[in-house]
């Protein structure tokens, strides 16, 4: 995924590279994490393999009749397991629903880790056997990945390297797959999902199957972000934007509609919302406060903080 405007970066460099490879590494991704708040990562570790049988069994998955979608769709689950239908969403600040389905699945927590009991169970899909086993294979991947952003993110931000290894070790990550079904009749907006800000660390997203994604540009000005097969675009959530004080920004972004001439397909998007355990802390980082830069946010926890804007966007009550 690259434009002129978000600048590109290469993993390999940081995880694999030398000393100095590494420190530009870190000097570039927090440039852009500063400037843009959006990044296009090469060598990210996802193989296309895995990437497209991500996207055919999701596919497989919305395709299902209604009714079978709607077996994993769990009551009380806030949309943080299983199925969420249409329409269930929307952006902080606005009452009109996002124009998607999608479908979650979490953390599994294999070492022993009591948090497991924090962690609903996630939904088996039984008609698709290969979409279960699939998205968890992704969701490791996704999480070692990111795992090595905050590496480098912690060492922009004069932290020790291995930072938040500890908030993020069996973390509630969630990977969503998402479908933006077609359009049907003229729409009442020209946005599929409206502008919004992520809630957690970094987001993580590998493709799409259509255009659409747009970012607001620090002049005020919305960027396309298409695609490209062998990137993956990362952008700052709201708790790194909390943790470092604004310091690193959590960019605005939303989906727009096709062309008229495309209104009959749908578009796919898979996204890895990283987030930490619950208890973390995200009360501003002392070196990222200074008189020229006030605590701008009251101290809370990352679970403190999640259950807020679930609320606010209409997946809690």
């Amino acid at each position: 995924m690259n434009t002129p405007s978000i600048p590109v970066v290469d993993l390999a460099l940081f995880t694999q590279g030398t000393p100095k490879q590494k420190t530009a590494f870190v000097a570039a991704l927090g440039r852009a994490f500063e400037d843009t708040g959006f990044v296009a990562v090469q060598n990210h570790g996802m193989s296309d393999a895995l990437i497209g049988d991500l996207y055919e069994y999701a596919k497989q998955f919305f395709g299902l009749p209604l009714a079978e979608k709607e077996a994993c769709e769990i009551e009380g689950m806030a949309g943080q397991r299983g199925y969420t239908s249409f329409g269930r969403e929307h952006a902080k600040g606005f009452d009109k629903p996002d124009l998607k389905e999608f479908f979650q699945y979490g953390q599994e927590v294999i070492d022993g880790d009591p948090i497991a009991k924090e962690y609903p169970d996630n939904v088996n899909v039984a008609v698709i056997p290969a979409f279960t086993p699939t998205l968890r294979r992704a969701y490791q991947a996704f999480e070692d990945s990111g795992k090595a952003l905050l590496h480098a993110i912690a060492l922009h931000l004069g932290l020790e390297e291995h930072y938040f290894d500890s908030f993020v070790r069996n973390g509630n990550s969630i990977l969503r797959a998402i479908h933006y079904p077609p359009i049907t009749q003229e729409p009442r907006s020209a946005v599929r999902a409206e502008q919004h800000e992520d809630i957690n660390l970094i987001t993580l997203l590998v493709g799409a199957s259509a255009d659409g994604l747009q970012i607001l540009s620090r002049q005020g000005t919305w960027v396309p972000v298409t695609s490209l097969p062998d990137q993956i675009v990362v952008n700052v959530g709201d708790m790194l934007q909390r943790l470092t004080n604004d310091r690193l920004k959590s960019t605005t972004h939303r989906v727009v509609n096709p062309p008229r001439e495309q209104w009959s397909t749908s578009r796919y998007s898979i996204p890895f919302f990283l987030h930490p355990k619950a208890s973390m802390s995200l009360r501003c980082l002392d070196s990222c406060v200074d008189e020229a830069h006030p605590k701008a946010y009251e101290d809370a926890t990352a679970g403190e903080y999640l259950d807020e804007r679930l609320r606010e966007i209409g997946l809690k009550k």
